[in-house]
């Protein structure tokens, strides 16, 4: 029950590293050589509006601040395509409060993990059978749409047909479409919008930021029909963007972290060669840059996972390095959201991860696919980003993300690369470190693991730092301490 990548559960060996990490064959990330595939959650024929929202309003679930609307249900792109939403007002202004997107990861995983363990306006109890409202909510000041992308995630259902982070793009685009057409929340596209996402995410981000970007162009010389999106920030939490460049993060952070070990010599000695040999992983994700092709960046996540990342692991939580492996925290979010799944207007059975969203996106290499010049492209439109990782991760640590952090080329790097970090206190408290350049700032979390808003540090409560960020990107500054 982590943010990063789905379960193929029917491969699963005994010892589970979480519910969502793919473990195919015993590989952390690994690619399935089976041609079977999960059925897809059809709906019958009928059931659906294409082109229009369907949702129920003020449910009283998880959001019980008085005056604070809410709403939840579908957006259907088509006959046998619809993607679920979780919508929440600001509990300030909302008429006025920019909206703010956010994405979990996967592929394949749901975005209620950070609805109920990270951000939103509940967070599961510890017996996963109820939740307690969120003082740290990201909806204090912004008003908060959770989307379950891409088909067949999550409460979504239909035709499974998106494998890459492009496709998945184009599908979120339409949806908003449909979302600001809709006289209910017609009146919010005008409003600031972020995107805001982790894992996976490092890949979702860039992509969706820079397509909408580009089909603002396009209606503007008239080539492309729509409402242009007011995109004004981009947020990556613990991010999969630049594999080329995140990849040794897994030989440094293995052995040298904040907290232990993870392995012995011998084997980071190992991958050390696996990383460097002539067809090693180094090799085969530059490949894979070059060429593009589907087979050569499957194969290049086949051969790194199997050779760096799983192997480096160790016995130690992926998602949080300082417990041994399984961490129960943060708890199980699925047998809560079906129990209250008919009050909120959902049509299909919850799960955290969809085996064949995975493996269609294995497929196609999406995995290893560069997204650091879309990242680049972001920045470089004037949109305030922000990079931050958590410092106890090793799924996504922060070596790796600082790693291509650093290689980031825009009118930014060079102001970037002359700071120095610096502390970033929340109430007077260390709570990480960071670093601002013009609209683009990067911060490291002390003690937070993958998903960052679900950890605290020092007296600090759950989320208060992750909220901090949260609440000074949203109002266009840059990071500083409290």
């Amino acid at each position: 029950m982590r943010s990063l990548w789905l379960s193929v559960l029917s491969l699963v060996p005994a010892v589970v590293y979480g519910a969502q990490i793919p473990v195919i064959n015993g590989v952390i990330g690994g690619v399935s050589n089976a041609t079977e595939s999960v059925k897809p959650k059809l709906l019958a024929a009928g059931a659906t509006t294409p082109g229009k929202l369907r949702y129920k309003e003020n449910s009283g679930v998880c959001e019980t601040t008085p005056g604070v609307d809410q709403a939840s249900g579908y957006g259907d792109l088509t006959a046998t395509e619809s993607i679920w939403f979780w919508f929440f007002e600001s509990r300030n202004d909302p008429d006025n409060a920019p909206l703010a997107l956010w994405f979990n990861g996967g592929p394949g995983s749901s975005s209620m993990i950070g609805l109920l363990q990270e951000l939103g306006p509940c967070r599961i109890t510890n017996d996963s059978k109820s939740v307690t409202l969120n003082p740290f909510s990201w909806n204090n000041d912004a008003n908060l749409l959770f989307i379950d992308q891409p088909v067949g995630v999550g409460f979504s259902h239909g035709d499974l047909k998106v494998g890459t982070s492009q496709a998945a793009a184009a599908d979120v685009w339409s949806f908003l479409q449909i979302f600001f057409a809709d006289e209910r929340f017609a009146k919010y596209q005008g409003n600031n919008l972020a995107i805001w996402t982790e894992s996976y995410g490092g890949h979702y981000g860039p992509t969706f930021a820079a397509h909408f970007l580009a089909q603002n162009a396009a209606i503007d010389k008239g080539t492309v029909n729509g409402v242009k999106l007011n995109l004004k920030v981009l947020g990556v939490g613990d991010g999969l963007t630049d594999p080329l460049n995140q990849y040794p993060g897994y030989i440094e952070y293995a052995g040298n972290n904040p907290y232990h070990d993870l392995v012995s010599s011998s084997v980071i000695s190992r991958a050390n060669s696996d990383w460097s040999s002539s067809n090693g992983c180094k090799a085969q994700i530059s490949n894979c840059y070059a060429t593009g092709s589907n087979s050569v960046c499957s194969s290049a996540q086949s051969f790194c996972n199997n050779k760096i990342l799983s192997p480096l692991a160790g016995n130690w939580d992926v998602y949080y390095v300082p417990t041994r492996n399984p961490d129960p925290y943060p708890p199980s979010i699925s047998s809560y959201l079906n129990s209250v799944a008919s009050k909120i207007g959902a049509e299909a059975t919850w799960t955290e991860s969809n085996e064949q969203v995975y493996s269609n996106f294995a497929s196609t290499g999406d995995w290893m696919h560069n997204s650091r010049p879309d990242l680049e492209t972001v920045i470089k439109a004037g949109v305030r980003t922000i990079v931050y990782d958590g410092d106890a991760d090793y799924i996504l640590n922060f070596n790796g993300v600082e790693a291509m952090v650093d290689a980031l080329q825009t009118q930014f790097t060079n102001l970037y690369h002359s700071q120095e970090f610096a502390s970033f206190n929340v109430r007077g408290q260390a709570a990480g470190l960071y670093k601002n350049a013009g609209t683009f700032s990067y911060v490291r979390f002390f003690g937070a693991g993958h998903e960052v808003p679900a950890y605290k540090w020092g007296t600090l409560g759950v989320g208060e730092a992750a909220a901090q960020m949260f609440t000074q990107i949203m109002k266009d500054q840059s990071l500083s301490s409290t």
